[in-house]
């Protein structure tokens, strides 16, 4: 082999190493592919899904109410949720409208779900923050979370979850990259 076969082989592994180490770097701390594993997010996302999850977004534009997170649950696991709550926030359901700090608010995201209730029930049963965590409102440095489906969605109305520290959370999750179908960002 001569010298310069041996020059173009150096060159073309480190330009692989340089591009593995950027594939890495990226996924590391920027994004990162998630398949949403479960029910608790539909008709957001199905189970099965494939979602990227934007790291830096929480850095830049930080977390707020109703964006879709993924964070690390106490069980070992990640979750996908929707945030609900920030801190300082008193939060309560009555009669499946959701009311912060004693304001009713739309969660328009739900409203195909609603439609589809067959036993004329509610979606999200009725409780209060305090009823759930002995909190008040939501203590600085926490997140409360619910799944879309909440029927069928373990989150922060559940011990095994509870408020979500910020620390926990991994980034947004609002863009779809598989099935192609569905391709594109989800709100």
């Amino acid at each position: 082999m001569g010298k310069s076969k041996k020059n173009e082989l150096l060159e073309w592994v480190k330009a692989i190493a340089v591009a593995f180490v950027f594939a890495i770097a990226i996924r590391t701390f920027i994004f990162s592919p998630i398949i949403v594993d479960g029910a608790s997010m539909m008709p957001t996302y199905e189970d099965g899904d494939k979602v990227i999850v934007n790291k830096i977004s929480k850095q830049i534009s930080g977390i707020e109410r109703f964006d879709v997170i993924v964070f690390e649950a106490p069980i070992g696991k990640d979750y996908i949720k929707r945030v609900i709550g920030l801190p300082g926030d008193h939060i309560a359901y009555e009669n499946d409208t959701l009311y912060i700090n004693d304001e009713a608010f739309e969660e328009s995201y739900l409203d195909l779900y609603k439609e589809q209730l067959l036993d004329n029930g509610t979606l999200t049963e009725d409780f209060t923050l305090q009823s759930l965590t002995d909190y008040s409102t939501i203590p600085e440095g926490y997140l409360f979370v619910l799944g879309d489906n909440r029927r069928k969605s373990t989150d922060s109305r559940y011990t095994s979850v509870g408020l979500v520290p910020m620390e926990k959370v991994l980034g947004k999750a609002n863009i779809r990259f598989y099935p192609f179908d569905s391709l594109g960002i989800v709100k």
